[in-house]
């Protein structure tokens, strides 16, 4: 006897999926394709650079289009193997992840852009390309999955592409920055994958939409306090927040310069966004609960990184404090928790996106330029490179936090949110570190750039590149990616309200998760064909 017919048309999609909806998966399969091809041609390392540069190009250009079409429509979803969510694994892009999508890629085509000059024959061979591929498959997968576990399986690719970048020449120093970035990382990530399962254990479910609309009817009968918290320590681990913030600059100083820049500009923001994904959308009451905690790491954060910057002596550490003192601002955004304090938190997260790539690049090129890495041994590069001093002035401003480039909107946002909830403290935190990352950036310009250069130590000539990571070419591989980075900082600077309204629409979807959910569970008819 026939078995009756069965309608499959809520668990399945039955009608193929339009072609916007492929903008979501297209960047990381993109990068994921264009990595294998690297290794395919893995023998003809001169075609890499040019593969790469044209792969990321193109990146940045479906990052655009996905940007474009969810600013014009609203989030939109896919979901893999035709299982409606929560059956199946859904990609979801709204306008935070596809903003954060876009700017990565945009540093990373900088960065690749500069490895031309910085990344030796040796390098290459040993995979950079190839590595940097699956580096920004994992960062823009994290950025665009709707499926918390996947988020965790985009942690884990970004982490192994991070080792082999760190590694990359196996200098001393490098395995021994890769040891503690390696051990504090994958705590995090065991920390991560026991918080994924505690949330598995209380809501059956892994997709992003479905936590955050039964959170509300679990919240009375189970620990979400706890599991939240837990998310915040995995998270703080991730981005270098205050107390497990050591690695960072005990790492991000040892590989090549353009390694340490993908690493400052990329790494830490996505450990950024998935805390501001998870306890602003999913969890926001528990946020709540938690926030003088949070806000408690943010200071610490802020004036640790910022301190730390202005003892350095060593450029490349010095602005892995920076970057610290930067996720502290993030952080305070995230223990505001208003639409206006998440708003500034992803302005500032995009601002650093374009900032640190570009001062590490900096580092590299001022090295490059005098022999040295070391304020002692720099100088002099005002009158050798005007317009190159003229882009780090720029830059150094911009990471201060000074008017008029793009560190000023998000300060001032974090500044007013703090003021309008009375915060006195937090606000007076947030200036304080903004004057001492102040004077340890102003430290570096006089020192490297307005006195004259120092005699060269003996067996070195002065204006040598440095035998070690990062030296790079002096050519439009330095000058191109250092003007495309500054150019953006300025522009974002002085006309701001394109970017200010993106991030405002942004936190205000994450904190009515409504426009996400519809777009992951509210199927249209046409796109659900006839029950078989």
């Amino acid at each position: 006897m026939a078995s009756p017919p069965t309608d499959l048309s809520a668990a399945l999609v039955l009608a193929p999926p339009p072609l916007a909806e492929w903008l979501v998966v297209l960047p990381v399969a993109w990068m994921i394709g264009l990595g294998a091809l690297l290794m395919m041609v893995r023998k003809s390392v001169r075609l890499h650079g040019a593969i790469a540069i044209a792969g990321l190009v193109l990146l940045v250009l479906l990052d655009a289009a996905l940007l474009w079409r969810v600013w014009s429509h609203g989030p939109v979803t896919m979901v893999m193997g035709r299982w409606l969510p929560p059956f199946g694994i859904a990609f979801t892009a709204d306008l935070f992840g596809a903003a954060m999508a876009l700017a990565s890629a945009a540093a990373a085509l900088a960065a690749g852009i500069f490895a031309l000059g910085d990344i030796d024959a040796n390098g290459r061979r040993y995979g950079f390309f190839p590595f940097l591929m699956l580096l920004m498959a994992g960062v823009t997968g994290s950025f665009l999955t709707g499926d918390i576990f996947n988020l965790y399986v985009w942690f884990e690719v970004l982490l192994i592409s991070s080792f082999g970048l760190l590694i990359l020449g196996s200098e001393p120093e490098q395995i021994d920055g890769a040891l503690k970035y390696a051990i504090l990382n994958l705590i995090g990530t065991t920390l991560f994958l026991i918080a994924v399962g505690y949330l598995y254990a209380i809501f059956g479910t892994l997709n992003m939409a479905d936590i955050a609309r039964k959170a509300g009817t679990l919240r009375e009968t189970a620990p979400l306090a706890t599991l939240t918290a837990l998310f915040i320590l995995a998270f703080s681990m991730k981005a270098a927040a205050f107390p497990v913030n050591f690695w960072l600059p005990a790492s991000y100083h040892t590989p090549r310069i353009t390694v340490s820049a993908l690493f400052g500009g990329l790494l830490t923001k996505v450990g950024v966004y998935a805390l501001i994904r998870v306890t602003v959308m999913l969890f926001p009451v528990e946020r709540e609960e938690l926030s003088l905690v949070i806000a408690v790491l943010a200071v610490l954060t802020m004036l640790m990184g910022a301190l730390g910057a202005l003892a350095q002596s060593d450029t490349r550490r010095l602005v892995g404090y920076v970057v610290i003192a930067g996720i502290g601002n993030m952080l305070a955004g995230v223990a505001i928790g208003t639409p206006a304090a998440v708003s500034g938190a992803i302005l500032y997260a995009l601002h650093s996106v374009a900032t640190m790539t570009a001062l590490y690049l900096v580092a590299g090129e001022a090295a490059r330029l005098t022999g040295a890495w070391s304020l002692s041994g720099l100088g002099g590069l005002y009158r050798q490179a005007p317009w190159f001093s003229a882009a780090s002035l720029a830059l150094f401003l911009a990471a201060a936090g000074l008017p008029p480039l793009s560190g000023l909107w998000p300060k001032v946002a974090l500044l007013k949110a703090s003021l309008d909830i009375g915060a006195w403290w937090l606000a007076a935190a947030i200036l304080v570190s903004a004057f001492v990352v102040t004077l340890a950036l102003a430290r570096v310009f006089l020192f490297a750039y307005w006195r004259p250069l120092p005699a060269p130590v003996e067996g070195q000539l002065a204006g040598e590149a440095p035998s070690g990571p990062g030296a790079a070419a002096g050519n439009w591989r330095t000058a191109l990616p250092l003007g495309f980075l500054t150019a953006l900082v300025v522009l974002f600077g002085l006309l701001p309200e394109p970017l200010l309204d993106l991030t405002q629409r942004a936190a205000d979807a994450l904190a009515d998760p409504s426009g996400y959910t519809g777009s992951v569970f509210s199927r249209p008819t046409t796109e659900r064909g006839a029950a078989p």
